[in-house]
């Protein structure tokens, strides 16, 4: 959470608080810019080639997937459907 500042000047004018605002415009805009670019270095895939990396990805995608399905023939299973979808009616 970003601190908050309370205005320490008095303003006398409404030149003051114009300027007052644009500086803090500039520090938002600056603060967005920074938060862009961190956002998507973030999200953007590595340009690595390693054979390693590759089939270690494939892997992990591959449990992620495995896991899925486990967890849908449960719900299936256990549940008769999932949200609520595919249940079985109660005589």
């Amino acid at each position: 959470m970003l601190p908050v500042q309370k205005p320490k000047k008095t303003y006398n004018s409404l030149e003051e608080i114009r300027e007052r605002k644009d500086q803090l415009l500039e520090e938002i805009n600056g603060d967005n810019n920074e938060f862009g670019t961190k956002w998507h270095s973030l999200f953007s895939p590595n340009k690595s080639g390693s054979k390693m990396e590759f089939v270690s990805g494939i892997v992990a995608n591959s449990i992620t997937a495995i896991d899925a399905l486990i967890l849908v023939r449960k719900l299936v299973k256990n549940y008769g459907g999932i949200l609520g979808i595919g249940k079985k009616k109660k005589r």
